[in-house]
């Protein structure tokens, strides 16, 4: 019997389980997928928004500016990639001017701080690359980058050192009620809590329906990507966007963290919460969008090309409430749903609080995530004592982007541990270089075969039906 089960293991699961992992309960974490940020968590365009965008007074402002004040520190913990790159908002016409001073205006009420309205020779002066034809621009000097991905891993990750479970390939068929706690079931497994929390992102209505609280939906938007060389990752310092539309805040322009450039997304509204692929009117799109935002981008330098999904609600707004005893829905966490993510995990705790949860702090409780070992980052000194304390550091497996031996088998062993290929990419970035892995993968699954004790040919890419090898030929 657990105090608490958290279904969904994305980036406001994980953060939910690490902020309660702070008291005296039992929790667990179940995942239907074979890791974690499986899902909307992974692919989505890591910033960490400034709050000027939402409509004052709701959730999404409220817990965006909340969020975004929280995530200097919570990046700081756990030793995840952050800067404070600052977002341009760019216009092209005095249309766009006037929607910028609205911007502007609903940033001042949503509590954003020392945003300025720029003209086009400031804007251009402060970020050289931006289209000449851009006449004006909001600027907040507040909006971030991070990896979504990272930070997701991280934050179970700590939790999980301070007592959480992780359960994968749950995925949740059943859910029953039986008076002072909840049957959570898949198949072949029942898990019993006292306390039940649905962060289930893009299946979240689907779990509200199995708990008797299925009062709204989650539609899926599509968004696709683009991805350029490292080479390219000064081509802009801040994240650049258009003026945003109804279907969102459009494509942006931005560098991530680990120093390529992300242009994207799309969005596109399906019924299919499992598509993926990309499409050549898709990324076509992208091209035509970030050309409009900034000058001479190299496209014969893009690496790869990606599709995310959204879980958008129906109701224009988070969803984060207790329809019934014991039970909190947090769905429909759409942009800004990564920025806001800190806030929302405080906002759950409170609601959980109010439900009758007794919160005892845990006194043995450390918040720090132990930085992972980034053999490419250090100094020759350092990587002389890596090697001399564990050779497998002198071992390059990832040429692409120069990661060891050693760093993998961290990635395994470290918690939440990588259990296949994209798990070792999310956690190490092996496979995400020039070669997309072309050149590591086969030794990457010698190591996972051997970590794991199971045979080659049984290592996937991401979990059950995504096998790589039929049989090894002896």
């Amino acid at each position: 019997m657990y105090d608490i089960a958290i279904i969904g293991g994305g980036v406001v699961g994980a953060l939910t389980a690490r902020r309660l992992s702070a008291y005296k309960l039992t929790i667990c974490v179940l995942e239907k997928e074979n890791d974690a940020a499986a899902g909307v968590s992974k692919a989505n365009s890591a910033i960490v928004h400034a709050g000027f965008d939402a409509e004052p007074g709701t959730l999404k402002a409220r817990l965006n500016v909340r969020g975004s004040q929280l995530f200097k520190e919570l990046a700081s913990e756990l030793n995840v990639k952050y800067r404070q790159n600052g977002s341009l908002v760019v216009g092209f016409n005095e249309s766009d001017r006037l929607a910028l001073g609205e911007l502007y205006g609903r940033g001042i009420k949503n509590g954003v701080p020392g945003m300025e309205l720029l003209d086009g020779k400031e804007l251009r002066r402060r970020e050289p690359a931006v289209s000449e034809a851009a006449v004006c621009a909001l600027y907040a000097p507040s909006g971030a980058i991070t990896c979504p991905y990272e930070l997701t891993i991280a934050a179970l990750g700590n939790a999980m050192d301070n007592g959480a479970e992780f359960i994968r390939n749950f995925e949740v068929k059943r859910i029953c009620d039986a008076g002072e706690y909840f049957e959570i079931s898949s198949p072949g497994k029942t898990v019993k809590a006292r306390f039940l929390v649905n962060a289930a992102g893009l299946y979240s209505d689907s779990v509200a329906a199995l708990a008797g609280a299925a009062d709204f939906k989650i539609h899926p938007r599509r968004g696709e990507y683009m991805l350029l060389d490292k080479a390219c990752g000064e081509i802009v310092s801040h994240t650049i966007f258009g003026v945003p539309q109804k279907s969102g805040k459009g494509v942006l322009v931005t560098p991530t963290v680990d120093g390529n450039i992300l242009l994207g997304p799309t969005s596109e509204e399906t019924d299919d919460k499992c598509d993926t692929s990309t499409t050549a009117e898709g990324l076509q799109k992208v091209r035509e969008s970030a050309s409009r935002l900034v000058k001479n981008i190299p496209f014969g330098k893009v690496i790869t090309s990606f599709c995310g999904i959204r879980a958008a609600g129906n109701t224009g707004d988070f969803i984060i409430n207790a329809p019934r005893r014991r039970f909190i829905n947090a769905a429909g966490i759409e942009s800004p749903g990564l920025s806001a993510s800190p806030a929302i995990a405080e906002y759950i705790e409170g609601l959980l609080k109010k439900q009758g949860l007794k919160l005892e702090k845990n006194p043995d409780f450390n918040p720090a995530r132990p930085s992972a070992h980034r053999f490419r980052e250090a100094s020759n000194e350092e990587k002389n004592w890596l090697i001399a304390k564990c050779p497998s550091y002198g071992k390059i497996i990832c040429r692409c982007e120069g990661i060891s031996e050693g760093e993998i088998t961290d990635a395994i062993r470290t918690n939440p541990g990588a259990r296949d290929l994209d798990g070792i990419k999310r956690r190490t970035r092996a496979q995400m270089g020039r070669c997309q892995g072309g050149f590591c993968t086969p030794s990457i699954m010698e190591i996972l075969s051997r970590e794991l004790g199971i045979p080659y040919e049984e290592i996937t890419k991401s979990g059950e039906g995504s096998r790589l090898a039929a049989e090894v030929l002896k």
